[in-house]
């Protein structure tokens, strides 16, 4: 019998405020679910056409990604106080983070992981139980997916 992924017994984590750190890195790429598109699409009263094209941008292969700063590389969304503008409507890989696919996926990743996110390692964190862990990592690979067209084909 396969033995449980170490994250399964839970792990103690607290977003912090004002922090900001897993938004504020140039060259980030958050890719979209069809899902993501019309959450935020309405958040900001706009056609999911509309907003995709104010918002977004493609990758080399198709998919949508939320737009960075031309200036600083750094997401749209991230004011100057490191607050998220949508974060109510965030899209799932802003949400899932840091219980990413590839943060997970090994020793040497989850320790650069807890190295670079302070919620990880605060006082005031709560045990992230193992099934919202897994249900995070699937929404993250299910972004990374993401999608090319708008409206979306059946999949």
């Amino acid at each position: 019998m396969m033995k449980p992924p170490w994250w399964m017994a839970g792990v103690p984590f607290s977003c912090q405020p004002n922090c900001g750190k897993c938004c504020d890195e140039p060259g980030g790429i958050v890719y979209l679910r069809p899902e993501d598109a019309e959450i935020m699409a309405s958040h900001h009263n706009l056609q999911v056409g509309e907003w995709l094209d104010r918002d977004c941008r493609q990758t080399l292969d198709g998919r949508w990604i939320l737009k960075s700063d031309p200036e600083t590389d750094i997401c749209i969304y991230l004011d100057d106080e490191k607050k998220c503008t949508t974060y109510e409507a965030r899209p799932a890989q802003c949400r899932s983070y840091p219980f990413w696919a590839e943060n997970v996926r090994s020793e040497r990743s989850w320790k650069r992981t807890v190295s670079e996110c302070p919620g990880l390692d605060s006082e005031d964190a709560i045990i992230i139980d193992g099934n919202t862990i897994r249900m995070k990592i699937i929404d993250d690979r299910d972004a990374m997916r993401g999608f090319r067209e708008w409206p979306v084909k059946s999949r």
